[in-house]
């Protein structure tokens, strides 16, 4: 059983920023990876960011390159989202999962959830 607790919301003005955190407990196997969804009012969860446990690497979707970084420290198991420049189309519900192989996709694939963290960001 793995738990995920994101942590790092709030409430941001338009090109602001934000860091958000993940802390995993329980048996993470280093061959999946980390990801962060998100979910806006009226949409469906869609695929932010995912990073690798073993080696680092990440693959970000199209809409957050050059604008979010995605960072690990496997000593504390936690993973960080940070997120510069946002935007209002940045509001959402983000969350934390641990998620199959492979790294480059932006399918579920998940295997567990965090609870989500609410990401507001005003015009």
């Amino acid at each position: 059983q793995v738990k995920l607790v994101e942590s790092g919301g709030g409430s941001v003005q338009a090109g602001g920023s934000l860091r958000l955190s993940c802390a995993a407990s329980g048996s993470t196997p280093t061959t999946y990876n980390i990801a962060w969804f998100r979910q806006a009012p009226g949409k469906e969860r869609e695929f932010v960011v995912a990073i690798s446990w073993n080696y680092g690497d990440a693959y970000y979707a199209d809409f957050v390159k050059g604008r979010f970084t995605i960072s690990r420290d496997n000593a504390k198991n936690t993973v960080y989202l940070q997120m510069n420049t946002l935007k209002p189309e940045d509001t959402a519900v983000y969350y934390c999962a641990l998620r199959r192989p492979p790294l480059y996709s932006t399918i579920s694939n998940v295997l567990y959830w965090g609870q989500g963290t609410q990401v507001t960001v005003s015009s």
